[in-house]
């Protein structure tokens, strides 16, 4: 005779079925008021449960990363467009073929950029190897936006000094598949921004930005603002390429039009290569 725990789990495993079923046969689901609600689609993707979605994003990234003891992260952001040098040479190769100015020009401005990838590849491997042997609670792990580019680089760091690391994607009609450096159980990926960017600072202990664009101006200022107005902890923030941050924001600027304090500068510290950049992090943390 089936335990009621035997007839619970095959009433879910048959609604997952169900679902497999249909989206491997490629159709719709029409709405089918005797489905399980979980398991619905049309009922989970109303406006009206929003919030239900808003807490599955919440709830499963936190629960699995607890799971493998992951407290404390140093987010890096950056490009996702620049490539490591090899990658980059070749492109440059292949544009210049074709003769395209256009393509001639953006293949060499990504081949001038593409020492940044080397560099966070550099520092995910500080981070992983700094952290190999400690005790759980002192450890620290990268943790990215689990695209490619810089976010690809600082992964494939952690993940060449033995470490583990944290990829948190955005489902967003052009973004590429995660990257391969990702741990595969901490490959994480969101509908909405904002709790993407929460997850961010969940567990954030250090922000290490690279050059980038909206994105990376996006969550670096969402930091900045909160540790500003202290609704997040200090932590330390810095700018990766100081010619590059100081030509894009002239945070001076912003003091000498009153707009932020003085004060508020001492939020940035700034670094041009991967041993700085954690020197700085350890410094902050007396480790």
């Amino acid at each position: 005779m089936e335990t009621t725990q035997d007839l619970h789990d095959t009433r879910l495993a048959d609604a997952w079925a169900t679902l497999q079923a249909h989206a491997r046969g490629g159709a719709s689901l029409t709405p089918d008021a005797s489905r399980l609600a979980f398991a619905d689609p049309e009922f989970l993707l109303r406006r009206e449960t929003r919030g239900i979605r808003f807490q599955l994003e919440l709830l499963k990234p936190d629960l699995e990363q607890q799971a493998h003891g992951i407290e404390n992260t140093i987010v890096v952001f950056g490009s996702a467009r620049f490539r490591g040098e090899a990658e980059a040479a070749a492109l440059v190769e292949q544009a210049e073929a074709t003769g395209d100015a256009a393509l001639i020009r953006r293949a060499r401005s990504l081949a001038r950029n593409a020492h940044y990838c080397e560099e966070a590849r550099a520092f995910g491997k500080l981070v992983a190897q700094y952290s190999a042997g400690k005790d759980p609670a002192d450890m620290l792990f990268i943790c990215t936006g689990g695209g490619p580019g810089i976010m690809q680089a600082a992964n494939q760091g952690a993940h060449e000094g033995n470490g583990i690391s944290v990829g948190l994607t955005i489902a967003l009609p052009m973004e590429e598949v995660p990257n391969p450096y990702i741990t595969p159980a901490l490959n994480f990926r969101f509908h909405y921004f904002a709790l993407r960017k929460m997850h961010f600072m969940m567990r954030a202990k250090a922000l290490v930005a690279f050059p980038g664009g909206f994105g990376t101006l996006d969550e670096l200022f969402e930091v900045i603002t909160l540790v500003q107005t202290r609704k997040a902890k200090p932590v330390p923030i810095v700018l990766f390429g100081t010619d590059y941050w100081k030509r894009l924001i002239n945070f001076k600027l912003l003091v000498d039009e009153g707009v932020i304090s003085p004060e508020d500068m001492n939020l940035l510290q700034f670094a041009d290569d991967p041993q700085t950049a954690w020197d700085i992090i350890k410094a902050f943390y007396q480790l």
